[in-house]
């Protein structure tokens, strides 16, 4: 088991991977690799991430039926905040291919194994902190520009917003609060979970690397930060559906954006699992064929 060590990496010092300059075609060139890496086996993992829009849906009835519906968009929006957590197996598969391995979906979950689980897991908690932030922000804006009564039907609520001085100043006000929201995910996650997979920095390095990342290349990361926003609204519009699609997509990219961005030295790479051993057929247990 991997010693618990979240603030720096297995050596115990921090360390700071140097930072490339990147281009507004690498950003695209990483958007092409991770629809290849998504390509190759696009049905496992659009079956993986149907979780993210079937909660998604889950979320929005409930909110729905119970009184709440101010707060649809705010959720829907707020899942960006968490999308680079739940990238991380992803992530894992577009690392295995590019070292021409076994790519079966079964493989997303050997980052549980990974020396920097605790780290990922505080930045996981950190992203989840910042999504709640996000939603209590939401909720007060609404109370004070609506005050404590709930809207009566979505019909009322949505006409409402578009029709009233109040309402546009919700949206308004809304979007450049979750602007902020984002900036802040995109300028301190941006590279950091690849990061971490790829290498056992710990927390603080991985997040610091993305700051530099994004100060070094303010451009490619504000484009790519617009990708992400747009292809997640465009995989909202039909009713979540298209986020299965939209996420396994952005995931991989995320990791091929990190190898443009980061480079880290060969010999403190975290080796990947070893491979299982055969049986003595010659061929892989059935549970771990591909």
């Amino acid at each position: 088991m991997a010693s618990f060590h979240v603030y720096a990496g297995a050596t115990n010092t921090i360390e700071h991977p140097a930072i490339r300059r990147i281009s507004v075609a690498d950003v695209f060139d990483a958007l092409r690799r991770g629809f290849d890496d998504f390509w190759d086996k696009p049905s496992h993992y659009v079956f993986l991430c149907l979780i993210y829009p079937i909660v998604g849906v889950f979320l929005i009835t409930w909110t729905s039926g119970g009184n709440a519906l101010q707060l649809i968009f705010p959720l829907m929006s707020g899942f960006a905040l968490l999308g680079p957590f739940f990238g991380i197996g992803l992530y894992e598969i577009s690392r295995r291919r590019e070292q021409n391995l076994d790519t079966s979906w079964r493989h997303a979950f050997d980052v549980r194994h990974s020396p920097a689980i605790p780290a990922m897991l505080v930045i996981g908690i950190m992203l989840l902190a910042l999504f709640v932030a996000w939603l209590l922000v939401a909720q007060v804006l609404y109370s004070w520009l609506y005050g404590a009564g709930a809207p009566l039907s979505m019909a009322s609520f949505f006409s409402d917003l578009f029709t009233t001085q109040r309402g546009w100043t919700l949206i308004i006000l809304g979007n450049l609060i979750g602007f902020l929201f984002a900036l802040t995910v995109l300028c301190t996650t941006v590279v950091a979970l690849p990061l971490l997979l790829d290498c056992d920095v710990g927390a603080y390095a991985a997040i610091e690397t993305s700051a530099r990342a994004v100060r070094d290349n303010p451009v490619p990361m504000l484009l790519w930060g617009l990708i992400v926003a747009v292809a997640l609204l465009i995989g909202s519009l039909p009713f979540l559906a298209g986020l299965a699609v939209v996420i396994p997509v952005l995931g991989h990219a995320t990791w091929h954006l990190y190898r443009k961005v980061v480079e880290v030295p060969a010999e403190k790479k975290t080796p990947l699992p070893p491979a299982p051993d055969k049986g003595e057929d010659g061929h892989f247990p059935y549970w771990l064929r591909g």
